[in-house]
């Protein structure tokens, strides 16, 4: 099969241009055999090596990549490991109890899998904490909601407390807030230091990882053979942990949905814009609404700063203009200004957009899709949690080892097939802009 697309995602991922320098890469320049491959070095491809590594330790294991570590999605989400139900097509991210409950002990494996790698490979505490989650409200109808999820939250029997106007200020020194609902159960990482630590300690431990060095080509030659631009892996066993990408392996074609989200990264603050800030100097909140703001405080590599994320696009073309990626940068300097008065003149220095892949019916596809060759794919727009579970399960499928979470997984429904692609185009922006508007000042 020829790759028909490679990864190009916009703008520098801020996370990752706020930590030192990476050594050089490692490019793949020679044709080399392996026990396995895995193509992406995301959440799902450093998970899945992980667990090949404490499986199946005398194996040669190879990991490839397109970028730098750090510089593709895994680099560009808000850093939120989210153990609950996170559905971002439903009003207050919940769904069905039985499935929940399920969902959110899968999620609950893929953090403690997280936090397992971070301890192994001695990741810094920024990278990885657990620290819960809070659901921000703005307004009444984000309040509404933070309601209606924690009824939802009691079904399920999941522990959650509400923070009212004055505890949200006191967190984040902004008035924006009426409410907040706090989870225990999430953790919050800074996603590049995160997964540039563990392909570190993946490389410690004799797993050669090769980045800048994109999968052009993959055919079956009684072995499967990757070719790259300067080299070859010929290996019996691949674990394709390319989210969206599955499609341009030509797998799933028409049952993928493509949507970008975009963020924007202040400069470091300084110390008479912190003291005007107040607040904690960690925090961050999702949004009541799943369409509105996602807001991080950070400290550590990099200084003080604020990120913002917000505004979904559906893309199936996988990428987004220079133009639109500016565009919809505005909303982030309006929804930055509405909640922070106090750094008027506080400027963004990062901005970035990152791919999410869906399907209608919320379902991952963690399955063997042809001999030999394994899917970890398709996070639902939680891919910190469930892309590191995906490449869990991946490689215990293939090594034949079983559990409840993999059964879910492989008793799963194929992704539902989406309409004609202009259907599903007008379709996708049609609903997206219509929540979004209804979103109002939670955005």
């Amino acid at each position: 099969m020829r790759v028909t697309r490679l990864p190009r995602d916009p703008g520098p991922a801020g996370w990752n241009r706020i930590l030192p320098p990476p050594d050089p890469p490692d490019l793949l320049r020679d044709a080399i055999t392996a026990d396995w491959l895995i193509v992406g070095a995301g959440f799902a491809g450093l998970a899945a090596a992980h667990r090949l590594a404490q499986l199946a330790p005398g194996d040669r294991i190879v990991v490839l990549d397109a970028v730098r570590v750090g510089d593709g999605p895994a680099g560009r989400n808000s850093g939120f490991m989210i153990d609950l139900p996170h559905d971002l097509t439903s009003d207050d991210y919940g769904g069905a109890v039985s499935a929940d409950v399920a969902q959110t002990a899968d999620n609950r494996r893929g953090i403690a899998l997280a936090g397992e790698m971070a301890e192994t490979y001695g990741l810094d505490p920024e990278a990885f904490a657990m620290t819960g989650k809070i659901n921000a409200a703005a307004t009444a109808r984000g309040d509404a909601h933070n309601r209606s999820y924690a009824r939802h939250l009691t079904a399920m029997g999941e522990a959650h407390s509400h923070l009212d106007a004055a505890q949200m200020l006191d967190l984040t020194g902004t008035r924006y807030y009426r409410g907040g609902l706090f989870t225990p159960g999430s953790a919050t990482i800074q996603p590049a230091l995160f997964v540039r630590g563990v392909a570190r300690g993946l490389r410690s431990n004799r797993i050669a990882l090769h980045e800048l060095s994109p999968v052009i080509a993959l055919e079956r030659k009684g072995v499967w053979v990757a070719t790259t631009p300067r080299g070859r892996v010929s290996a019996p066993r691949v674990v394709l942990a390319v989210n969206g990408h599955l499609n341009s392996f030509g797998h799933m074609a028409g049952r993928l949905m493509h949507v970008m989200t975009y963020a924007s990264m202040t400069r470091a603050l300084d110390p008479s814009e912190t003291a005007r800030l107040g607040g904690a100097a960690r925090w961050g909140v999702t949004p009541a609404d799943p369409m509105g703001t996602t807001v991080r405080r950070v400290s550590g590599h990099g200084g003080d700063r604020i990120v913002v994320r917000n505004r979904f696009t559906f893309d199936p073309s996988m990428e987004v203009s220079d133009r639109r990626l500016s565009r919809i940068c505005r909303a982030h300097d309006a929804a930055f200004a509405a909640r922070f008065p106090m750094l008027d003149g506080v400027q963004m220095q990062h901005r970035w957009g990152g791919r999410l892949c869906l399907s209608r019916n919320n379902v991952q596809v963690v399955r063997e899709i042809e001999p030999g060759l394994f899917a970890a794919c398709c996070q639902n727009g939680l891919g910190t949690a469930k892309g590191t579970l995906a490449g869990a399960l991946a490689a215990e499928l293939a090594l034949g080892i079983d559990s409840p979470a993999l059964t879910r997984a492989r008793q799963a429904d194929m992704p539902r097939r989406l309409p004609p692609a202009p259907v599903a185009r007008i379709g996708a922006t049609a609903h997206i802009r219509l929540a979004e508007r209804r979103a109002g000042d939670e955005l």
